[in-house]
């Protein structure tokens, strides 16, 4: 498990009970390392001023973790982490590498409304 303070997915399953359970939806999939720390950390920080979106974690090395690996938005992607945004249930953004916590912010605000 990931030492975040977010929302852990640990399976398929969870994955598939978060999107239903939630409208909005950001979920980083990565390793403890430094480009995905700070990711974390803005996800930490937005989740008290985004309450209409549900921040998740996932753990890239996972076998569960093909869930978003083979997402068609994320085949291209060599860098991580994979962060996903989801409406609806449906993939409305997806980046790679480390993100500020603007980049994230534009993101939010553009496919989710703002705070």
């Amino acid at each position: 498990m990931l030492q975040t303070n977010l929302t852990h997915v640990l399976s398929e399953k969870d994955h598939a009970a978060l999107l239903k359970a939630n409208e909005n939806v950001m979920i980083c999939c990565g390793r403890m390392g430094p480009m995905c720390i700070p990711v974390y950390e803005a996800m930490e920080e937005l989740e008290g001023e985004y309450k209409h979106v549900k921040f998740a974690d996932m753990e890239f090395d996972s076998p569960d973790a093909r869930i978003i690996r083979n997402l068609p938005e994320c085949r291209s992607f060599q860098g991580l982490p994979f962060v996903v945004y989801y409406k609806g249930g449906k993939v409305v953004k997806a980046t790679t590498s480390i993100q500020q916590p603007k980049q994230i912010t534009t993101i939010l605000d553009e496919h989710f409304g703002k705070k």
